[in-house]
């Protein structure tokens, strides 16, 4: 009977210390869930390699030479070059959040000689709506096969002809 009492305790003492294990476990997850996490997308260059562009005498060949190819150019003529880099922050299972932005324009004249150099931050986005409007057709909806039979008898044959 005793032994019974024993092997009782032991497997109950057993059974407390996997309890308390899984609670730790469950709380190191949790805690490390709350941890923010950061993603960094693009590049912009730095401020040592911008200064060593010259408005009015670089071009957009030697921009590219000195601080890299463009994240995207302007589409008409090629008249800017963007740089662009945003910083997400992500918490738990949240939605990730935008929490810097920054983009470089480097613009052209029709010479393709560097006009300006701007940097611009998250501050100065706009945000672009989307429209969700679907173009509604102009015909009726009715099937092929009523479109065919609707067409019995009002088809002359003399017009067909052209003889009307």
């Amino acid at each position: 009977m005793e032994i019974e009492i024993s092997q009782r305790r032991k497997v109950k003492a057993g059974l407390m210390r996997s309890m308390r294990i899984a609670l730790a476990a469950g709380a190191l997850v949790a805690t490390v869930a709350c941890v923010p996490m950061y993603r960094n997308h693009g590049y912009v260059p730095t401020d040592e390699m911008v200064s060593a562009l010259t408005v009015g005498r670089d071009t957009r060949a030697s921009v590219i030479a000195a601080i890299g190819e463009p994240a995207a150019q302007s589409v008409q003529n090629a008249a800017a070059f963007y740089y662009v880099q945003s910083r997400f922050e992500t918490y738990g299972a949240f939605a990730p959040r935008e929490i810097d932005r920054q983009v470089l324009a480097v613009t052209f004249d029709n010479a393709g000689v560097v006009r300006n150099i701007t940097r611009y931050g998250l501050a100065d986005g706009n945000v672009v709506t989307l429209s969700r409007r679907v173009t509604d057709d102009l015909g009726d909806d009715a099937t092929f096969v009523r479109q065919l039979l609707g067409n019995f008898g009002r088809v002359n044959a003399a017009s067909m002809l052209g003889e009307e």
